[in-house]
């Protein structure tokens, strides 16, 4: 096998964009309402596929990616709530 230097450059070219951190980091509640909208977003997408599954017009591979998505999503939301929870647990033992 192998290997060009062009190829290993394009790939390199391809993947930095990814490590250059955001110009504008933004406001945080405008990410954590992002985020929400992209939660509820996933939710209604895999009602509609489960839906239409239901009345045999959508193709069953279809749904079991749906609610693979969703279980993600679900996971990820609640990871979350986790961590604010424990650090809310953990600010209030902090002596005042």
């Amino acid at each position: 096998m192998e290997i060009r230097a062009t190829g290993a450059e394009r790939g390199y070219q391809a993947a930095k964009p990814a490590l250059i951190p955001n110009a504008s980091p933004g406001n945080s509640g405008d990410r954590f309402q992002l985020a929400a909208e992209n939660f509820t977003a996933s939710l209604q997408q895999t009602e509609g596929t489960a839906k239409a599954a239901m009345v045999g017009k959508a193709d069953p591979h279809a749904l079991v990616m749906a609610l693979t998505q969703t279980e993600l999503a679900v996971e990820t939301a609640s990871t979350l709530r986790d961590k604010v929870v424990e650090a809310y647990q953990e600010i209030m033992r902090m002596p005042v």
